[in-house]
């Protein structure tokens, strides 16, 4: 069950990160049809303009995700001999190198992993998460982060944040590019046979639509990545009942404060406890209680 539900979890992943390139390409397509005449070129501004959003975003996603959580570093294990020896343990055996350590001074128990790939990654937890948890229940957690660490799930969110950030760089620039009237010159040479419409239609459309595509995919791909990482923190523990139980206890608890809205899709549960409706379609994270009911299924 534990290994058929990743194998699952990695196709499903596959599958959203296809969709999300699928849409930038679509999307440089709308823009290069509507306002140059050339839905080639548009592909080509959208691919430029990933990667280098890609790049910015890789190159910095740790100390800027730590600094927008207000999360100190903790330097050695004097400063938090459990947490360090329980990470340390945890990457031992998921076999990755150590990551750095971080500790977020919040009342509410909530836990997250960054970086760019196991060699640059980071780890952390809030102070509220130490103080309610017993050993067991930690574990559990940090098996889960260092599942997140191990499968790249890090490396993944940190794409999907750069692709979400160039789909709203285009539509911005469509938008400014409308209003200063290129998009009226650009229809104004062109036929006005139905097809040509219909198809400027279309891409307007698909250019409105697009931040919303990307923010559902990028849910998609957060809510799916959580349940791959607690299968994950059942293989490294061999024990369920550890993250069963803090899951119970993060559920039960207070939203964050400290927590930044842009990297909330990283905790392991929602920072700030949002109640969604639509069977959670615009939710960072699958309900607590059906991770539960997968867990105890282990």
């Amino acid at each position: 069950m534990l290994y058929q539900q990743i194998a699952m979890n990695k196709r499903r992943t596959g599958y959203v990160m296809a969709g999300f390139g699928i849409l930038v390409l679509a999307l440089g397509a709308a823009i290069g049809d509507v306002f140059f005449g050339s839905w080639q070129m548009g592909c080509g501004v959208a691919a430029v303009v990933t990667v280098v959003y890609m790049l910015i975003m890789i190159g910095n996603s740790t100390n800027v995700v730590m600094s927008m959580n207000h999360a100190r570093e903790i330097q050695n294990e004097q400063q938090a001999p459990q947490l360090w020896h329980l990470i340390e343990d945890m990457a031992l055996v998921g076999q990755v190198p150590m990551p750095r350590v971080f500790i977020i001074e919040d009342a509410s128990p909530n836990a997250f992993a960054t970086g760019n790939d196991p060699k640059h990654a980071a780890v952390a937890v809030t102070t509220g998460i130490l103080e309610r948890l017993n050993r067991e229940e930690l574990e559990g957690v940090i098996g889960h982060e260092i599942s997140h660490v191990r499968n790249y799930d890090i490396r993944l969110q940190t794409i999907a944040l750069a692709l979400a950030a160039a789909i709203g760089f285009l539509v911005n620039f469509a938008s400014n590019w409308f209003w200063w009237g290129a998009g009226s010159r650009r229809r104004d040479n062109d036929d006005d046979s139905a097809g040509n419409i219909i198809g400027i239609v279309v891409s307007i459309l698909l250019i409105i639509l697009a931040p919303l595509a990307a923010s559902i995919a990028q849910m998609a791909l957060s809510r799916n990545r959580e349940y791959l990482a607690d299968a994950a923190s059942v293989e490294l523990t061999r024990n369920p009942q550890g993250l069963i139980s803090a899951l119970e206890k993060i559920d039960d608890s207070q939203p964050m404060t400290a927590a930044d809205p842009n990297s909330s899709a990283l905790y392991i549960s929602d920072p700030f406890k949002q109640k969604r409706k639509m069977a959670d379609l615009f939710a960072t994270h699958p309900p607590i209680a059906d991770r539960i009911a997968r867990l105890e299924k282990m």
